[in-house]
Order: C-alpha cells, then sequence, then structure tokens
C-alpha cells in the first residue's frame, strides 16, 4: 500500500519494497542449478562471472543436497563436481526423469577420468600425429597394491628411471594431485599404491595447459618440474615428493623463456586433439596438460586430464564460460 508525501512515494514496509523491486527485474533467460563444493564455489563463482551472468541473462541456483533434487528448479542446465555413488545415482535418476535438462557433465564420463589408468588411454589409442606434430601419451604402468613388487614390476615393464609417480584415483583433493618423482629401482618400494607410475619426460621445465570449454580453447604455459640429466640421476637416490605442481601461482606466461620451449603447441593440432577427446570421452568441461619433449619442436605428451579443473585461473573465463551456457541454452529451444 502506498502513500504519497510531497511528490513522493512511501512504502509501508520494506516487503512491499522488495516485492516491487522484484516486478521490474526480468526473468532469467537460463537457470543453471550447480553442485559444488565450497572450495569450488569460492574458486569458480566470483563475483565477475555472476555479475557478467546476471547482464547476459543467466542465473546461477545453489542445489539444496538436504532436499530432492526433484524438488528443486525449475533447471535449464545442471552444473555439477562432487564425488560419490549416492550423487552420482542421484544425477542419473533426475536426468531419466528430465531429459530436456543439460547436465554438464554425464557422471558415467567423468568417472573415467576420475582413474588415471584409464583417463589417457583414448590419448593412446587416439595415435594423434600429423603435419603439425605427433601427441602421444608417456610409458606408464599401474601398482595396485603391495610397493615391495613395485621394483620387479618396473624392470619387466621395461620402464625408463626416474619415474613419477601419481596416486590412481583423481578424488578432487589436494593428495589425489600430489605426485613423487622416484630416482632409483631400491626407491620404488617406499612408494604408497594404488598408484600409476610414468616415465618422466625432460621438458624443459614448462607445461601447457590446455582448457576446454565446449569448442572453445584456451591455452596458458605454467612452470612444471625441471629437466633431470644423467649427473642428477647418478647422483641422487630417493623419492622426491611435490606438491600440486601446476598453479596460478605458477604461472609461466611472462617469464623470459628459451623460445624453443615457451612455444605453444600448434593451434591445428590442439583443435584436433580436443575435438576428438571431447567425442571419445563425452566431456565438454575439461582441462589436458601437455609438455613437449625436450629438443624436439612437434613431440608432445599429455599427462593428465581433469575434469572441470579451475577455470578461474583462466584468463577472461567469465566471458567464455557464460557464452558457452548461452550457446547451449539456445540449443534446447
Amino acid at each position: 500500500m502506498l502513500m504519497r508525501f510531497s511528490g513522493e512515494i512511501s512504502y509501508r514496509n520494506e516487503e512491499e519494497r522488495e516485492t516491487e523491486r522484484a516486478s521490474l527485474v526480468p526473468p532469467p533467460d537460463l537457470v543453471v542449478g550447480y553442485a559444488l563444493t565450497s572450495k569450488k564455489v569460492k574458486s569458480f563463482l566470483q563475483p565477475k562471472l555472476e555479475g557478467l551472468a546476471r547482464k547476459k541473462g543467466i542465473l546461477f541456483v545453489a542445489i539444496d543436497q538436504n532436499r530432492p533434487l526433484s524438488d528443486q528448479g525449475p533447471f535449464d542446465i545442471l552444473l555439477h563436481k562432487l564425488t560419490g555413488k549416492e550423487w552420482r545415482q542421484i544425477l542419473e535418476d533426475y536426468w531419466e526423469k528430465h531429459p530436456e535438462v543439460t547436465v554438464l557433465d554425464p557422471p558415467g564420463a567423468i568417472q573415467h577420468v576420475h582413474n588415471r589408468q584409464s583417463m589417457l588411454q583414448d590419448v593412446a589409442d587416439l595415435n594423434l600425429a600429423d603435419c603439425y606434430g605427433k601427441v602421444s601419451v608417456p610409458k606408464q604402468l599401474v601398482i595396485i597394491k603391495d610397493p615391495s613388487s613395485i621394483p620387479d614390476a618396473v624392470s619387466k615393464a621395461g620402464l625408463t628411471l626416474p619415474l613419477v609417480a601419481k596416486p590412481l584415483v583423481v578424488d578432487g583433493s589436494a593428495k589425489s594431485h600430489e605426485l613423487s618423482l622416484a630416482y632409483d629401482q631400491y626407491s620404488l618400494s617406499k612408494l604408497e599404491p594404488p598408484l600409476v607410475l610414468q616415465e618422466f619426460v625432460n621438458h624443459g621445465g614448462v607445461l601447457f595447459k590446455v582448457y576446454i570449454v565446449g569448442e572453445v580453447i584456451k591455452v596458458v604455459r605454467r612452470f612444471s618440474l625441471p629437466d633431470v640429466d644423467e649427473r642428477e640421476l647418478t647422483n641422487n637416490a630417493g623419492v622426491f615428493r611435490f606438491p600440486r605442481v601446476s598453479c596460478a601461482a605458477a604461472s609461466a606466461d611472462d617469464a623470459d623463456l628459451d623460445p624453443g620451449i615457451a612455444e605453444l603447441p600448434p593451434r591445428p593440432l590442439l583443435e584436433r586433439l580436443a575435438r576428438e577427446l571431447r567425442r571419445r570421452l563425452g566431456l565438454r568441461l575439461f582441462n589436458i596438460d601437455i609438455i613437449r619433449e625436450h629438443g624436439t619442436r612437434d613431440h608432445f605428451y599429455v599427462i593428465d586430464i581433469n575434469y572441470f579443473p579451475g577455470y578461474g585461473k583462466m584468463p577472461g573465463y567469465e566471458h567464455i564460460f557464460t557464452d558457452f551456457l548461452l550457446r547451449l541454452g539456445s540449443k534446447q529451444v
């Protein structure tokens, strides 16, 4: 109810004021429900993303995990990065009842890249080589249990030291992104299975993070582990543990690097790799960690694939991501 005083409008209470304001705000064109960890919400849903999304008619709505998913919404797109069989079942049940909703990404496809044994298999099967270069995966070995068996297993597999050891399962925790570098045969039994052992490939201490958002590719340089020469291999023994090697703080984009190390992989090669992996993995949100073998110009190795990576570290991610969501929404109409 309104009262006029000196040509102005006075509202009897705040509730009426909010109702009036709400009536002036147009409904969103796209509603995106999200189920993310608190850490992911902080890194991904930054004010610059939410602000730009609102301007473009996109509304992000938090999914309440204490309420049935079917009672919430309606959503146009469902964005998630939670783990566990229970969540996966909830999501699959919801998708079966609401096939019109775009789920980013299908839980079965995500599961494939949560295991480092299966993660790189699609790259290996691709056997990508063209005039722009060759893409391989490092020779690797999976150890499920019994650390004492590792030295013998490595010898039988013909792997060459040093070896990078990574946890077998990627579950989003910091620990699952830690890695170790084993210099000698005797130290291998100190490692903690289940894990994947990869031959270390010298790459000039730089890796390329290839962010993929639908059909868009963005590449950034990150510092990585330094090269290991014969002298170091002879003089060093033991297992050296590293936290997550590649992060935003370790950006190498503005570093003064040897041009042969800093040169980005050829765009046509990355586009072909991304297109093939999108199709084979069934994912639209992921990144690929790529290294160039030191001393070569066109031999690349994929060493990791991550679902829904830290897009907040990617320059201009808010524009790329909102455009991607709008393109998805237009395809639903």
